[in-house]
């Protein structure tokens, strides 16, 4: 099976030392990156630091219950998508069941067969992937390509929470573009997805790897800049929009140029960021652009929040 980004990430959570070798030899070959903890507590923290691919899980551990150490992963929103496979020395049925209500995919009953074990491991790895490429697609705007309405509401209530625990920056960038329902009636909606498309790409392009732009609705974008202050998101936005009007979508023997008026908020200019909310810087960066767009439209406008409007900003 081809993985085209890195090696598959499979935690083993077992307290026997043989088990992690034989598991080491059993699953040579198979392109997987194996991680490994004997105490089930060390488990469960890099479970949750870096959620792998796939667990294996022993059903019967010395001082652990695996059953109890499956119900706290999915009990966590941090591991509750990885699949559990126990791996266990008891057959019975009852023990299978228990396993499979606690959230496991699979039993795999010690000593296991090689190419068995290598079949489960596979296939739970597959499925695994398919769930979080169905998930993906969900978060992805169809037009443009970029995330979606969703994933930014999610985002935005994430980044808020690294603001208020670790007292991190982050800016909103609200982008509508100008006119363009005149784009829509003078070439048609086809045409005007071709502009979106376009513009969805520039304004990626222009972003750091780092930051998330995100089809808002409409015409409308929002770009999520992390560790970006008030003074920094202004240089961005003026390059978004510089990007945008610079950029020509051809139509035949024509080439159509399209502006954007921007509105920008950044948590820093508020005098408590810790208690800011999502709508509320929303609102923020939204009503600035509105203001853009009353002063003449392609041009950024920012939101200086409860505090007196920077030298960056005039």
């Amino acid at each position: 099976m081809i993985y085209p980004d890195s090696a598959p990430r499979v935690l083993v959570i077992d307290d026997s030392p043989d088990i992690h070798k034989l598991l080491d030899v059993r699953l040579r070959g198979e392109g997987l990156a194996l991680l490994h903890a004997t105490d089930p507590v060390v488990g469960l923290r890099l479970a949750r630091e870096a959620p792998p691919d796939l667990i294996l899980l022993d059903m019967d551990m010395a001082n652990t219950n695996g059953l109890s150490v499956c119900r706290a992963l999915k009990e966590d929103l941090t591991t509750a998508a990885v699949p559990v496979i126990f791996l266990s020395a008891i057959a019975g049925i009852y023990d299978k069941v228990a396993g499979f209500d606690a959230g496991a995919v699979d039993y795999i009953v010690k000593p296991f067969d090689p190419a068995e074990l290598r079949a489960r491991v596979r296939a739970a790895l597959r499925t695994k992937r398919y769930q979080d490429m169905l998930a993906l697609r969900a978060l992805l705007d169809a037009v443009t390509g970029l995330r979606n309405r969703t994933y930014f509401e999610a985002r935005l209530t994430d980044e808020l929470a690294a603001v208020r625990r670790y007292a991190r920056n982050v800016c909103l960038i609200m982008v509508d573009l100008d006119h363009f329902k005149a784009v829509n009636d003078t070439y048609g909606h086809p045409f005007g997805d071709r502009v979106l498309q376009r513009v969805g790409g520039v304004i990626e392009g222009t972003l750091r790897t780092t930051d998330a732009p995100c089809r808002y609705g409409g015409e409308e974008f929002a770009l999520l800049l992390p560790e970006t202050d008030h003074a920094q998101g202004l240089l961005t936005a003026e390059r978004v929009r510089a990007a945008i009007a610079a950029t020509g979508i051809d139509r035949g023997n024509e080439v159509v140029h399209v502006t954007a008026s921007l509105g920008l908020a950044s948590t820093d200019t508020f005098a408590d960021p810790t208690r800011l909310s999502a709508a509320t810087l929303v609102q923020a960066s939204d009503a600035a652009m509105y203001r853009a767009k009353r002063q003449g439209r392609n041009r950024v406008v920012a939101d200086d929040g409860d505090l007196p409007a920077p030298a960056a900003a005039s």
